[in-house]
């Protein structure tokens, strides 16, 4: 049987991959913070983030970040959108976009579709 603290952390994932498929396709206009998805699986904030930390080793933001990035990845090697638009897409001013991918992955998102356009 599974442990409470990794059923929470299951149902954050399966939440966290509807929810961002959700935003890419405007069914919903932004992203929820991290406190919000809590809500949504009825526990608190800390216990979201304290269970996901001791199952994981990394803060809950870790992993919805890294989901964001997998989505803007996969955009930009598989689909002609302007990096504008995946930027919007995602709930992102382009610019910011650029930053918070080069952060994550160390490239730009042009560099990025260069070296990964098919």
């Amino acid at each position: 049987m599974m442990k409470r603290s990794e059923e929470i952390t299951s149902q954050y994932f399966m939440f966290l991959e509807k929810h961002i498929k959700d935003v890419v396709s405007g069914n919903i206009p932004e992203f929820m913070e991290v406190n919000e998805i809590a809500g949504e699986l009825a526990i608190s904030h800390k216990h979201l983030t304290d269970t996901v930390k001791k199952e994981t080793g990394r803060h809950p933001c870790y992993f919805y970040d890294e989901k964001i990035i997998q989505v803007a990845k996969n955009m930009l090697a598989t689909s002609d959108k302007s990096i504008a638009e995946i930027a919007r897409m995602l709930t992102y001013d382009p610019s910011n976009f650029s930053k918070f991918f080069k952060k994550i992955t160390g490239y730009t998102p042009g560099a990025f579709r260069n070296a990964h356009k098919c």
